[in-house]
């Protein structure tokens, strides 16, 4: 999930306001703080607490408010983007590990990676409808632009699982390749493109049929997805200690350019400029920066402990 949203937040909360106009930040998830980087000199500047396990964060659908997942302490903290208070606690929400609103936001949906299931709340007030059985590790999530179908990587059993919101019930496991990791709907709404890290490729999966329809070669142990913001092509994370990050074509289902990117590439960012791709090193604990000019590293941020997410301030929605 994109911090985009959560910048503000930390920005308003511990940073002047010069400085948050040039901030970077990152997710070290281990250690269960947040670093700030000044994007001019491409060093951090400061770190601050976070809660314990924070994987992923996101909007609210109104962006009133500033979701936080605390896997291991099992709640959502929500914080007023504007001033950085917190504004509540929703306890007893189990290892929310990867979330998701529907695109009518009609649905909120949260991955128990942990306990090998998905869990369905209504967004109006996150109340909890129903549980879905997803053995094994259930991961990333996409949904489908008419908001019947949640689609989720079962990282352990090598499937990828849909699940009709309208039903509330599983609706049918395909299996894919080994490992699959990041999962993401194509702009035309026709494929989903599913990263098999247990292997070096692209899963192309016309789900309508509910068959693989091709599998774009990329590099070991390919990861997750970043849109360009072009509506046509997508970046792609392959994490291994080696590293490298291509540009997947969505139209020719193809893959285009690569840049290497040591240390374990995981979570991306591109600027608003579109210049520089921002990338997590989870091994390498550091922030990657590509120059997209040039397609190659430009500088290595050192970081803290398996960094997850990064962002930036602000940006315009990618598609």
């Amino acid at each position: 999930m994109s911090l985009s949203h959560l910048a503000p937040l930390l920005c308003l909360s511990l940073l002047s306001a010069t400085a948050c106009a040039e901030t970077a930040i990152v997710l070290n998830s281990v250690d269960e703080n947040v670093s700030f980087i000044d994007t001019r000199t491409y060093k951090e500047t400061g770190r601050a607490p976070a809660c314990k396990e924070p994987h992923h964060l996101m909007a609210t659908p109104d962006d009133s408010s500033v979701i936080v997942a605390c896997a291991i302490s099992n709640e959502l903290v929500f914080f007023d983007p504007r001033t950085g208070k917190e504004q509540k606690r929703i306890k007893n929400i189990s290892d929310p590990y990867q979330l998701g609103f529907s695109p009518d936001n009609k649905w909120f949906v949260a991955n128990s990676l942990r306990l090998d299931r998905v869990d369905l709340y209504k967004a109006a007030d996150f109340s909890l409808v129903a549980r879905i059985p997803a053995a094994k590790t259930p991961s990333h999530m996409a949904f489908d632009k008419a908001s019947r179908f949640v689609f989720i990587t079962l990282q352990d059993s090598n499937e990828v699982l849909a699940i009709d919101l309208k039903t509330r019930e599983a609706a049918w496991k395909l299996p894919v390749g080994p490992t699959p990791a990041g999962i993401h709907m194509t702009p035309d709404d026709k494929h989903l493109l599913v990263g098999i890290m247990g292997a070096n490729y692209v899963e192309v999966i016309d789900w309508r049929a509910r068959k693989t329809v091709k599998k774009i070669i990329t590099d070991k142990a390919t990861h997750n997805f970043l849109p360009k913001g072009d509506g046509r092509h997508v970046f792609v994370s392959n994490r291994s200690v080696k590293g490298s990050i291509s540009l997947v074509d969505m139209q020719t289902l193809t893959e285009i350019e690569k840049y290497d990117v040591p240390g374990g590439p995981d979570d991306m960012e591109i600027r608003a400029d579109g210049k520089e791709l921002w990338a997590t090193a989870r091994f390498a604990r550091k922030v990657q920066v590509v120059n997209l000019d040039q397609k190659k590293l430009s500088h290595s941020i050192p970081v803290g402990r398996s960094p997850h997410g990064v962002s930036f301030i602000s940006h315009a929605p990618r598609l």
